[in-house]
């Protein structure tokens, strides 16, 4: 067993349940705070909200979401962190927590020793698009095209060391090494613009984002980074279709709790949370959003994913020579 699953396993409940914890009454004892990393109103947000509003209806108490930023996610996730460890605050978090060790030669906190993991709730898959004047006809030409002119294009994404970042960086270390530039902006509308423009010929958007953009024929979408063809847009081929083998990104949403809450409050945690997902208008919301709902994670299965997400995306970062800031 690797040190990192150690590390995530000894986050789940660690510890035997105190008397006292075991006399008190069932969870939550008070409002549950999920502390989202995110600015209001984003595309972590909104399912965020929608899935607090729903295990509120099932819980004796509410789940009332809190939007903590700074410093990019680390003033909200270092507040779960240091969190007491009674369940009533928990981390809605994304595939940038798989990150933070790579990017941050110093931490508050520790990514892995001082989380629990709940459950895994979603993916979200990311949309190639480009410039819809750009002259090439699919992916495969695109590839061509940055091939033959290493470092003569740049490419948009959505913040540094988020997905759009992370998930065009791995294309083009599986692509056989291409050079493309990185254009930072504040979310992907700012950087839109300048796709629409062809300024910028490239952003791997994440599908929620991207889809209406391509659905008007703004912007020509080339490539999905699902391994099979998605039900969102079956006609758009994968990358993997595209030449690119074995490549897969996604964003993803997470439910985490304090490293050593106890195991009771883990699972019903989990229990509440995989109901709400069960929920058909959940579902079918969390679908409108082009989020993958994933049904019955348990903490367990939720650790090994991020076991696994760690272990892919930390060597990219380091490769590129993605820094925070």
């Amino acid at each position: 067993m690797s040190v990192l699953r150690r590390a995530l396993l000894a986050g789940l409940g660690a510890g035997t349940i105190s008397p006292a914890l075991a006399q008190t009454a069932e969870w939550p004892q008070t409002p549950v705070r999920m502390i989202v990393p995110f600015a209001a109103g984003g595309p972590t947000d909104i399912p965020a909200r929608l899935i607090a509003e729903e295990m509120s209806r099932q819980l004796p108490q509410r789940v009332v979401v809190e939007n903590r930023t700074g410093s990019g996610v680390l003033v909200g996730t270092e507040m779960v962190a240091k969190a007491p460890k009674d369940g009533q605050t928990l981390l809605y978090t994304t595939v940038g927590h798989a990150v933070l060790r790579a990017m941050f030669d110093r931490l508050p906190f520790d990514p892995v020793a001082d989380f629990s993991p709940v459950a895994l709730l979603g993916q979200v898959p990311l949309m190639a698009l480009v410039n819809k004047d750009l002259p090439v006809r699919d992916f495969r030409e695109f590839i061509a095209l940055i091939r033959a002119n290493p470092g003569r294009y740049d490419y948009a994404s959505s913040g540094n060391g988020g997905a759009v970042h992370l998930g065009t960086e791995l294309f083009l270390h599986m692509a056989g090494g291409l050079r493309m530039n990185h254009i930072a902006f504040r979310g992907s509308a700012p950087a839109m613009p300048e796709i629409l423009s062809g300024r910028i010929p490239l952003i791997l958007d994440v599908a929620a984002t991207a889809l209406p953009y391509a659905a008007r024929g703004d912007v020509r979408a080339l490539a999905i980074s699902t391994p099979r063809r998605s039900p969102l847009a079956p006609e758009i081929p994968t990358f993997q279709e595209s030449g690119v083998a074995g490549y897969e990104a996604y964003t993803w949403h997470m439910l985490m709790a304090p490293a050593g809450t106890p195991a009771r409050i883990i699972e019903a945690a989990n229990a509440s949370t995989n109901r709400a997902l069960a929920n058909p208008a959940v579902a079918n919301r969390l679908a409108e959003l082009a989020i993958e709902v994933v049904q019955g994670s348990t903490p367990e299965t939720t650790a090994d994913f991020l076991t696994r997400e760690i272990a892919k995306w930390e060597p990219i970062v380091r490769a590129a020579g993605i820094r925070a800031g």
